[in-house]
C-alpha cells in the first residue's frame, strides 16, 4: 500500500470517525426504557445526554432539556467531558490532516514537515477514538449497574412499577465512530513511516583507515657528495668548529688554517 493511498483512507476513515462522534453526542436515545414485562405501553421515554424525551403512542414527542448542571451524576457529566474532548480533539486532526496530505501542496513545504503533521494528526486521531469509546462504555456500564438493580427491586416484591432503561441505538454509533477514528489514526500514523526522507533514515557511518596516517613533507633537498666526513671537534688550539656559508655549503677546515 503506497503512503497515499494509506493516508488518503486514513483521513476518510477518521473523517467517518469524527462525524459518527457527533451525530451520537446529539442523539437522544443513549437509553431507551426497556417495554418487557411493562404494562405501560403507550409511553415511551428515552434519555440523552443534553435532554430526556417522552414519545406517545399518538406519535407526539416531547423533550426536556436538562436545566441544571450540579443535579446530575458525576459519570453523566464525565461522558459528556469525554464525547466532547473527542470531537474537539478529531476537528483539530481533521484540519492538520488536509494540510498534511501528499496530494495536497502548500508553498514549499517538505515532506518532513508533512510527516510530523500527519504523525500529529494520528495522534489525535487516536486519542479521540478512545475519549469516544470510553464515554460509551461508562455509560453503557452505568446502564447495566442500574438495570439490574432496578430489576433486583422488582423481584423483591416492591408495589411501585420502576422504569428500567437499556442500550439506545447512540451507544452503537458511538462505539461504532470511536473504532472508525482509532483506526483512522493508526493508518495515520503507519502513513507517516512513508513521508521520511530516504537520507534521515540511515545514519552515515564514516569509516577510518587502520593504519597510521603518514603525512609527507615537501621542502628543499639537499644534494650530497655521497660521503661526507663526520667533523669532529675537540677542545684545544688548533681545531674551529666547522662554519656554514651563506649559500648553504659546508666549509672545511684548510692546512693553513692549523697552527
Amino acid at each position: 500500500m503506497s503512503t497515499t493511498i494509506c493516508q488518503v483512507m486514513g483521513f476518510i476513515v477518521s473523517s467517518l470517525g469524527v462525524v459518527g462522534c457527533i451525530v451520537a453526542t446529539a442523539m437522544d436515545m443513549w437509553s431507551t426504557q426497556d417495554l418487557y414485562d411493562n404494562p405501560v405501553t403507550a409511553v415511551f421515554q428515552y434519555q440523552g445526554l443534553w435532554r430526556s424525551c417522552v414519545r406517545q403512542s399518538s406519535g407526539f414527542t416531547e423533550c426536556r432539556p436538562y436545566f441544571t448542571i450540579l443535579g446530575l451524576p458525576a459519570m453523566f457529566q464525565a461522558v459528556r467531558a469525554l464525547m466532547i474532548v473527542g470531537i474537539v480533539l478529531g476537528i483539530l486532526g481533521l484540519l492538520v490532516c488536509i494540510f498534511a496530505l501528499k496530494c495536497v501542496r502548500i508553498g514549499s513545504m517538505e515532506d518532513s514537515a508533512k510527516a510530523n503533521m500527519t504523525l500529529t494528526s494520528g495522534i489525535m486521531f487516536i486519542v479521540a477514538g478512545l475519549c469516544a469509546i470510553t464515554g460509551v462504555s461508562v455509560f453503557a456500564n452505568m446502564l447495566v449497574t442500574n438495570f439490574w438493580m432496578s430489576t433486583a427491586n422488582m423481584y423483591q416484591g416492591m408495589q411501585n412499577v420502576q422504569n428500567r432503561y437499556t442500550f439506545g441505538s447512540a451507544l452503537f454509533v458511538g462505539w461504532v465512530a470511536g473504532g472508525l477514528a482509532l483506526a483512522g489514526g493508526i493508518l495515520m500514523c503507519l502513513a507517516c513511516r512513508g513521508l521520511i526522507p530516504e537520507e534521515s533514515r540511515y545514519k552515515a557511518v564514516s569509516y577510518n583507515a587502520s593504519g597510521r596516517n603518514i603525512s609527507y613533507r615537501t621542502g628543499p633537498y639537499k644534494v650530497g657528495s655521497g660521503y661526507e666526513p663526520e667533523m669532529k671537534t675537540r677542545k684545544g688550539a688548533g681545531y674551529e668548529e666547522a662554519a656554514r656559508s651563506e649559500d648553504g655549503r659546508r666549509s672545511y677546515p684548510s692546512k693553513y688554517d692549523y697552527v
